[in-house]
């Protein structure tokens, strides 16, 4: 199995096994804490192998810097299949669309995904307080 992309974005959809993505982002910027951030996507795009045909599961934990569980867990299972005839490889999109995930203090928190117990990716997403000069510099301050 290979990860192709795991990226937070502002919206992501699965569209007849294409993975379209919009506003790829990794920095929230708030003017108070806590924040409520209204809706955005983790999407993600895996490629199996026929030595990966069967039933996998998936583990998604959003957690701020002390490691505690900031939304509950998501835990989808994908079952890989192959056509008949040669295929080398199938691959699955995944869009987690996200609302309101509420951010209680500024800080690194990270999405911790992990495929069959084994960890494949973590994104980190900076949460930071808006200031004047970062504002003069770009949302990614």
């Amino acid at each position: 199995m290979q990860l192709q992309l795991a990226t937070l974005c502002d919206s992501a959809a699965d569209y007849q096994g294409k993975l379209c993505v919009l506003g790829a982002f990794d920095t929230l910027c708030a003017q108070q804490f806590p924040v409520v951030h209204p809706q955005c996507s983790l999407a993600l795009r895996l490629l199996f192998e026929p030595a990966d045909r069967g039933r996998h599961e998936m583990s998604i934990i959003l957690t701020d810097e002390s490691g505690t569980e900031v939304m509950p867990s998501f835990a989808p299972v994908i079952d890989v299949s192959f056509p008949t005839g040669f295929v080398p490889f199938v691959t699955r999109n995944l869009v987690l669309n996200l609302q309101r995930l509420r951010f209680e203090k500024p800080g690194v928190y990270r999405f911790h995904i992990s495929l069959n117990g084994d960890s494949i990716s973590n994104i980190p997403l900076r949460v930071t307080r808006f200031d004047e000069m970062r504002a003069t510099s770009g949302p990614a301050g």
